[in-house]
């Protein structure tokens, strides 16, 4: 499996803003990226993918105009901004690698307090 280590997770109020990060020591595959999230008693949900070269991106329709994937395959990096946090966004957030076999990092917490 790809090594994959998450960080930049927190407890912030609602309406604030964080910057997940998540990298890899692979240094030779080629795979889209993303971010995948769990809160508890819930089902993990996939936030945001995006590809090798970054032309494709989706995201959960939750998330859309407050969230930004990006990557920088020079460090082996995939960034999640997240803006205007909500209640809802709180879970467990895991970096994600479409590679073979698919792998979850094991995670960073995001709370978000009213």
């Amino acid at each position: 499996q790809v090594p994959l280590v998450e960080s930049g997770g927190g407890s912030v109020q609602a309406g604030d803003s964080l910057s997940l990060s998540c990298t890899t020591s692979d240094r030779s595959g080629i795979y889209d990226m993303g971010w995948y999230r769990q809160a508890p008693g819930k089902e993990r949900e996939v936030v945001a993918i995006i590809s090798w070269t970054g032309d494709r991106i989706i995201y959960a329709d939750s998330v859309k105009g407050r969230f930004t994937i990006s990557r920088d395959n020079t460090k082996r990096a995939v960034t999640l901004q997240v803006n205007r946090l909500k209640v809802g966004d709180t879970a467990k957030y895991h970096c994600y690698a479409d590679a073979q076999p698919d792998t979850w990092g094991q995670g960073t917490q995001v709370t978000v307090s009213s």
